[in-house]
């Protein structure tokens, strides 16, 4: 029996956001040395959603949080999300309306920023029914061919020194 799934070793310098193939539509590659597998499910009452509820979401004004560093906004995020770095989530959350499902995400599937954003605003008193996580995050998004939005047009406030740190690097 297997007990061990020994991933790749890490890149001197990972690519986080997965990059267009230049010339080749629709072809990405992709970095799978970084990160930090995230669980499906976070927390009780905290629904975990795909790419079909993240778009019935949007179609329905709901709000979106990029929970990414300011650094890693370079090629775009999803249309109409806001970019609250995982670090300044729950001094920030005045910005969310605890009323309303507010969809959480960032890298993708190894990136534990939305994890981690969640789980601070949950420990904050935030109401798991007022959270969504959006697993497969920028990683899924575009490797589904969905569009993105260039990060000036759906970013507010935020602080471009990159508090917090990059949770992506607590891998060994």
């Amino acid at each position: 029996m297997i007990t061990e799934f020994p991933r790749l070793a890490r890149r001197t310098d990972p690519v986080r956001v997965p990059r267009a193939v230049e010339g080749d539509a629709g072809l990405f590659v992709v970095d799978a040395t970084w990160g930090v597998i995230q669980p499906l499910r976070l927390a009780p009452d905290v629904e975990t959603v795909g790419e079909l509820e993240v778009i019935a979401h949007i179609r329905a004004g709901g709000p979106l949080v990029d929970c990414r560093l300011p650094r890693y906004l370079s090629g775009g995020t999803i249309p109409t999300a806001i970019n609250i770095p995982h670090g300044e989530i729950v001094e920030r959350c005045h910005e969310l309306d605890r009323d309303a499902v507010t969809v959480v995400f960032c890298n993708g599937p190894q990136c534990p920023a939305s994890s981690g954003a969640v789980n601070a605003l949950l420990q904050a008193g935030w109401p798991a029914r007022a959270l969504a996580y959006y697993r497969g995050g920028i990683h899924d998004w575009v490797t589904l061919g969905l569009p993105l939005t260039p990060p000036g047009r759906a970013t507010r406030g935020g602080d471009p020194a990159d508090k917090g740190g990059d949770p992506a690097d607590e891998r060994g």
